[in-house]
């Protein structure tokens, strides 16, 4: 009995290759590791449901001996995200062994992982810093209002733990803290605080996340370049307008994603010569692929808070 194949490949060379390219998507992801986690089902429909469970209100009045109270009920609100699918592929020249394990389409695969981790994470993104919460350093009302003088620092930082405070927004699960995800320039500011904490001064003792490079009061900050920018948006003279940074600041189930380790793996697809039909008449072109799906959803909008500030140049 002929083995199973995947496209030409056998089932051991499948997984070594989907575990090559999530092993080089896992690290590179910071968006997309701090969502709450949702299996994508398959051949249901193109929609992922995310529920949150209202809080229920203090129960104050004392019981009663011998009579029940009324009770409450629970307010559970549904959150819909469409899943949607991305994915690339590379043209090969080179003629892939499709007998073991080619070189040629490992590296591939690696490369491809890195540019899927970038794509999903931008995608996840786009979806967050979309929040109706937000902050203008300054001040301000709108992103217009941000001038270079309104750069992120302790103080401010104070202030956004004392907004998320007071909405109740519970830190991140085994963070212990809010989670603020950030662009270097921002980061450069907020690091000369005499109380800012390098990662590594409580990483024998704490976990530390993909890409964490301190924590200030409350506050801990995950640094990465898809933290969102807006060239020129700010405040003042045509020219010499403020750019506006983005900081997201998150607690606990502020967004949801699909479980990208676990039912959700993206999947690599590897195609040898001879495959490609009429498109490739004379069997010169080998391809390696990619793909995963996504739905990414906010699911409540006061644990999700969008800072935005410029940064010194």
């Amino acid at each position: 009995m002929a083995s199973n194949t995947y496209g030409g490949l056998s089932k051991q060379q499948k997984e070594f290759y989907d575990r090559t390219l999530l092993k080089r998507l896992l690290p590179n992801v910071v968006f997309l590791n701090h969502g709450q986690k949702r299996s994508i089902p398959k051949n249901e429909g193109a929609t992922v449901n995310f529920r949150r469970f209202n809080r229920l209100s203090p129960a104050t009045e004392p019981l009663t001996e011998g009579v029940t109270p009324s009770g409450s009920k629970l307010d559970i609100t549904e959150v819909k995200a469409v899943i949607e699918g991305y994915g690339d592929y590379v043209v090969i020249s080179d003629l892939l062994d499709m007998a073991g394990i080619d070189p040629v389409a490992t590296e591939t695969v690696e490369v491809q992982g890195e540019q899927a981790a970038e794509t999903l994470d931008i995608v996840v993104r786009d979806v967050v810093a979309k929040g109706t919460n937000v902050y203008y350093v300054g001040g301000g009302d709108s992103r217009d209002d941000v001038g270079v003088s309104h750069k992120l620092s302790g103080t401010e930082i104070r202030r956004i733990r004392k907004i998320m405070a007071r909405n109740n927004v519970k830190p991140v699960p085994g963070a212990g803290a809010y989670l603020a995800f950030i662009h270097p320039d921002i980061a450069h500011d907020i690091m000369g605080d005499p109380s800012w904490t390098n990662a590594n001064q409580y990483a024998g003792s704490t976990k530390i996340f993909n890409g964490e490079i301190g924590k200030l009061y409350g506050v801990r900050f995950i640094e990465t370049t898809l933290a969102p920018v807006w060239p020129g948006a700010g405040a003042g003279d045509p020219g010499e307008k403020a750019d506006v940074y983005g900081v997201i600041v998150i607690g606990a189930n502020a967004y949801g994603v699909p479980d990208i380790a676990g039912s959700s793996k993206p999947e690599t697809i590897i195609k040898n010569l001879g495959s490609g039909g009429t498109s490739d008449p004379l069997n010169q072109r080998s391809t390696c692929a990619w793909k995963a799906y996504l739905a990414t959803a906010r699911l409540d909008e006061l644990c999700i808070l969008r800072v935005e500030c410029a940064a010194s140049v």
